[in-house]
């Protein structure tokens, strides 16, 4: 049996329809039950994050779990649409300075402290907006303008809350990193995609393999390739995709000489996290069709650690420099 999503399973308390009064600590809360409970780790990433703000990031976290869960879990694209709808005037309500959904009545302080703009919020809900009417990419091009908007925002936000500066030379790389994980999560989900969701990102100028999404979900429903050749043709799709992606992990990984000492372990371990589960991929012989890579426990403690090795090199080396 599939959990019903946090935000779906309570919109008759909060919901287009109906909205409880509630505190801005029980609204935190809220939040951070949310952040908690779900697969994307947000638990492990707040034994990184600077002391103090981890509420801050609890709340901007549960504002884009909730708008990708109303645009994948509600149903149907036409629900999943309306509820998004429902979900970006909640946003601006936040803004005019009247939250009403737990969520929002948490996140307009965090907004007021670190004078978040509207626009990053606005592009994520844009984003799952466009995948209740897109369901296949056709070029590369199109992908990454996609993850300009799903993904992106993301990490000017945690740049934003961390309080690292705002120019256009440190959200270049942040977007760097963000698109390379997202690209990361489409190509790990490659057959979740298809038969949950019924969406084929990669783009269709790259897919070179004859009656391709026939075969595909054969050998997805299945857990193994329907003919000889299909699992070769995928492996060899899969792995030019990986190799388009991991130049983005290395030209984001600059940023990282760009913040603050306390930032580093937090952007390093995105980073660590989306190049583990490439080289997962790799490992599993770019049969991502089948099945799916995953960060098991010990894995999530290792990333953890290294990422505060990483961020500690990383300012010895910068300190050696600076020296000098």
């Amino acid at each position: 049996m599939v959990a019903v999503p946090f935000i779906l399973h309570q919109l008759d308390r909060w919901g287009p329809d109906r909205s409880e009064a509630v505190t801005e600590a029980e609204a935190r809360v809220w939040c951070r039950r949310l952040a908690g409970g779900h697969y994307e780790n947000f638990s492990v990433l707040s034994r990184l994050v600077p002391r103090g703000l981890e509420p801050d990031f609890a709340a901007v976290y549960a504002f884009c779990r909730c708008a990708d869960d109303l645009g994948d879990e509600s149903g149907s694209p036409q629900r999943g649409a309306e509820l998004l709808g429902w979900w970006r005037r909640e946003l601006q309500g936040c803004f005019a300075g009247a939250p009403a959904h737990p969520v929002f009545v948490a996140l307009a302080p965090v907004i007021v402290r670190h004078q978040l703009p509207i626009g990053p919020f606005d592009d994520l809900i844009r984003a799952f907006e466009l995948d209740q009417t897109i369901t296949r990419c056709q070029t590369w091009s199109q992908l990454l303008g996609y993850c300009r908007l799903s993904a992106d925002p993301v990490g000017r936000l945690v740049l934003m809350l961390l309080g690292e500066r705002r120019d256009e030379s440190i959200f270049r790389l942040s977007d760097a990193v963000c698109t390379a994980l997202q690209l990361t999560n489409h190509w790990q989900d490659i057959r979740r995609d298809r038969l949950e969701r019924n969406r084929i990102y990669i783009p269709q100028e790259l897919i070179a393999i004859d009656d391709f999404e026939r075969r595909l979900e054969v050998s997805a429903r299945q857990g193994f390739g329907c003919d000889h050749r299909f699992l070769e043709e995928t492996r060899h799709l899969v792995r030019a995709l990986v190799e388009r992606t991991w130049p983005l992990f290395d030209e984001g990984r600059e940023l990282l000489e760009e913040v603050a000492p306390t930032s580093r372990p937090v952007i390093e371990l995105f980073i660590a996290g989306g190049e583990h589960v490439l080289s997962q991929i790799a490992a599993w012989n770019f049969e991502t069709v089948l099945h799916r890579p995953r960060v098991t426990a010990p894995v999530k403690l290792w990333l953890v650690t290294r990422a505060m090795l990483q961020a500690w090199r990383v300012g010895r080396a910068a300190a050696r420099r600076s020296a000098a």
